[in-house]
């Protein structure tokens, strides 16, 4: 039986991990096996725990023949290609292969921790050969991760707010914390910075895209306001990544505005025309399968004007895609669909008949792969899933763009180790979200967060503890 639980502050640790999401989970549970007493500073209540990792469903994973529920195999080269196509080469491939490589050997090991997966699936999201799904979504990992840790002795303090990490010179000599109106001040042998990036700070947002940012929606957590990354950055420590680049997605206009989650996510964009609240199309909804493009649209409807789109589907379309939690606006004709969505019905009319006068032979069309069943003439194109919108009733779906993570971060090195004028700090290491764009420059690939948290995690888990010890 366990003793009365000691008080956080009155205790010694070898590793504190600031924050509670995947990352610092892995860090947490690989320095404990290494012998490393370990305390998680999770700013959310309990309730809340976990960061984003909760709302994600899945983990992009490299394999050399079937492994776990993933079928075939996926190579570091084809992964590698994957990955440079999405960030236009804006990654540093060094880290990008370490992530890469080090995720086959990552999926037994979180299997091992408590981690179950859902058989391998099927249908428009296409990934069973990439993509491992975790049995119970993000929320499920959380938890057993969780259990895990408490039974290797990590303690967990909830609503425990990181608000400054002392330097001295290349080391960290203290974390400051508040915690149920209480200010602590501890001194770890070792710390792990797992907080994710400055999303949920909308302010801070709008100074690096300007006003439209005032628009977004948070996807995630409203915990993951980048307060310990700027107390780092302002003391010097190496940053990478544009504030302006970030995880971002074209989301159900009428999510919340903070932590609607994977939910919100619309699926439909391929089978669909997007149009502007002037009723005018502005990209290629066909351009590739969507778990390789659908980050980009975030950035695009951003883009247009009172940064919202609109998806304008039919009939036969409607069931190709996985549902949003918000049924779609429906309606028997074009022109009603445009009023309900307070869109030009004219201008509505006259671009779908244009889109679909620019449709050919549909005979290829295949939902779940690259078809080339495109438009002829028509700017800008559709490449692949081109079918004529036509059947009655028709569907729409509001977009807007839904923010993820941040890119700015810390820059880290092959050991996660963070550093100060080109000196390493000594007992610093970063894993999660909070460095990720030391490989994502710009774009995301679907899964690829969880890679780089659970790489990186541990990573860093493992050199905190070696330090401590």
């Amino acid at each position: 039986m366990k003793g009365p639980k000691v008080k956080a502050s009155e205790q010694t640790w070898d590793l504190v991990v600031i924050g509670g999401g995947n990352a610092g989970l892995c860090a947490a549970i690989t320095a404990a096996e290494a012998g490393a007493r370990v305390l998680i500073l999770e700013t959310a209540p309990k309730p809340y725990r976990g960061g984003n990792s909760r709302h994600t469903r899945n983990f992009r994973c490299m394999h050399h023949g079937p492994l776990g529920p993933l079928v075939e195999s996926y190579t570091e080269e084809e992964y590698l290609s994957d990955l440079l196509k999405v960030t236009d080469g804006k990654t540093d491939e060094g880290l990008a292969r370490l992530a890469i490589r080090t995720s086959e050997e990552c999926l037994p090991w979180m299997q091992d921790h408590g981690v179950r997966f859902q058989p391998s699936l099927s249908g428009t999201l296409s990934l069973a050969r990439t993509n491992a799904f975790f049995l119970g979504g993000g929320k499920g990992l959380v938890n057993a991760y969780y259990r895990t840790a408490q039974g290797l002795g990590v303690q967990v303090e909830y609503e425990a707010a990181v608000t400054h990490l002392e330097l001295d010179d290349n080391r960290v000599a203290s974390i400051t914390y508040t915690q149920n109106g209480e200010t602590h001040r501890l001194s770890p042998t070792s710390v792990v910075v797992a907080a994710g990036g400055f999303q949920a700070d909308t302010d801070w947002l709008a100074r690096a895209w300007g006003p439209a940012a005032k628009n977004f929606l948070i996807r995630g957590t409203p915990y993951n306001r980048g307060v310990v990354l700027a107390d780092l950055l302002d003391q010097g420590i190496e940053q990478v990544g544009d504030p302006t680049q970030c995880h971002a997605v074209a989301i159900d206009g009428r999510a919340p505005k903070f932590d609607g989650g994977i939910v919100t996510r619309l699926d439909c964009v391929p089978f669909s025309i997007v149009v502007n609240n002037q009723a005018e199309r502005f990209y290629d909804e066909g351009e590739d399968v969507w778990p390789k493009r659908y980050a980009i649209w975030g950035r695009l409807v951003a883009a247009q004007p009172d940064q919202v789109g609109y998806v304008i589907i039919d009939a036969k379309s409607l069931k190709l895609f996985m549902p949003s939690v918000f049924p779609p606006i429906k309606a028997d004709t074009l022109e009603e669909l445009a009023v309900k969505m307070d869109l030009p019905p004219e201008k509505l009319r006259a671009t779908v008949a244009e889109f679909n006068a620019a449709c050919g032979d549909i005979s290829g069309f295949h939902p779940t792969e690259l078809d080339g069943v495109s438009t002829t003439g028509l700017t800008p194109p559709k490449t692949n899933w081109a079918r004529p919108i036509t059947d009655p009733p028709f569907y729409g779906y509001s977009l807007r763009t839904g923010v993820t993570f941040t890119y700015l971060g810390l820059k880290v090195d092959e050991n996660a180790q963070c550093s100060i004028g080109n000196r390493p700090v000594t007992n610093l290491w970063a894993a999660g979200e909070t460095m990720a764009g030391s490989i994502l420059g710009q774009g995301y690939l679907a899964g690829f967060g969880m890679t780089i948290g659970t790489v990186f995690g541990r990573i860093a888990g493992k050199e905190a503890a070696a330090h401590a010890n």
